[in-house]
């Protein structure tokens, strides 16, 4: 066989291993991008990596490779999903642009919610992941409110500063980004931590407070860390009501946007039973108190487990 065959049957084997899987598969000679791999505390890698950390590489390379085409194949998908809602007179509500004028113009409520990020150290990378898409969702819910909450960020270290910077832009969010702790932030007699294990149930939320959702998605293995970390730090703690609104079928444990989307319901004057309602995923099996009215309820205090 000669070495033009061999060229020609090495490329139809790669093809074929596109096709099958979808996408190319990656080796050393076809990097154009490389992103480095750094360790747990930031450094860059010698190379050779081990095996471990050249998967994670090779899956970096990917992700910086096809970046671009992904986000323009969204942004089509995007385009052509609001030019088939306009056809069928169906109402997608605010767009970016008009979001981004609101911004300047809505006054936020004298109320915060922080996303304690100090836990990166605890997580698996697919979780950090997670816990930054719950983030974006946070975002998304608050900047679309007429009366958005003050949101920050706190303990912005560099796994989570590399983990967001998948989504471009996050600079211009409308979220205070801090590297420091909240402890160095805010004045500890206006911090409350939520967290499923206090005895505090809240039932109204406080002016010029900052309330606490931890930033972990720890799969129980952390349980009662967050109420933990607030009684030594001597700082406030409390509870979601939800056993006074709902019933639910599955464990109590929230995600830290059903967490601060809950608390933007309520400070937004809906009553707590049908926030819980309308928040909590089905899969949760909520249902309505029977011995608990359906009244509204004033600007109220809302804590939970993330």
């Amino acid at each position: 066989m000669t070495e033009a065959d061999n060229s020609q049957q090495t490329q139809e084997s790669t093809d074929t291993v596109h096709n099958i899987t979808g996408y190319r598969q990656y080796t050393l000679f076809d990097i154009s991008i490389d992103p480095g791999l750094k360790d747990d505390e930031g450094n860059e890698l010698p190379r050779p990596y081990n095996k471990n950390q050249m998967r994670k590489w090779l899956k970096k390379v990917r992700w910086e490779s096809h970046k671009a085409e992904k986000r323009a194949k969204e942004k089509a998908r995007a385009k052509e999903r609001r030019k088939e809602a306009r056809e069928a007179n169906i109402d997608l509500g605010p767009n970016r642009k008009y979001l981004k004028k609101m911004k300047l113009e809505k006054s936020k409520k004298n109320i915060g919610v922080i996303i304690d990020l100090s836990f990166d150290h605890l997580m698996m990378e697919k979780d950090r992941y997670k816990v930054i898409k719950q983030i974006l969702r946070c975002y998304s819910v608050n900047r679309r409110s007429e009366t958005p909450l003050q949101f920050h960020i706190t303990s912005f270290g560099e796994k989570s500063r590399n983990d967001i910077s998948r989504h471009n832009g996050y600079e211009n969010w409308d979220v205070e980004f801090h590297d420091e702790p909240y402890l160095d932030l805010f004045p500890k007699e206006k911090l409350v931590y939520l967290t499923s294990e206090s005895e505090n149930i809240i039932e109204n939320f406080e002016e010029d407070t900052f309330y606490i959702i931890g930033g972990l998605v720890d799969h129980n293995k952390h349980k009662g860390l967050c109420h933990t970390i607030a009684m030594d730090q001597g700082i406030r703690h409390g509870q979601l009501p939800l056993d006074k609104y709902v019933n639910m079928q599955t464990r109590k444990v929230l995600t830290i946007d059903h967490v601060f989307e809950i608390v933007l319901k309520v400070c937004e004057g809906m009553s707590w039973q049908d926030t819980l309602i309308k928040v909590l995923p089905v899969r949760k099996g909520v249902h309505v108190c029977d011995n608990v009215s359906n009244s509204s309820i004033d600007i109220s205090n809302n804590s939970d487990k993330t």
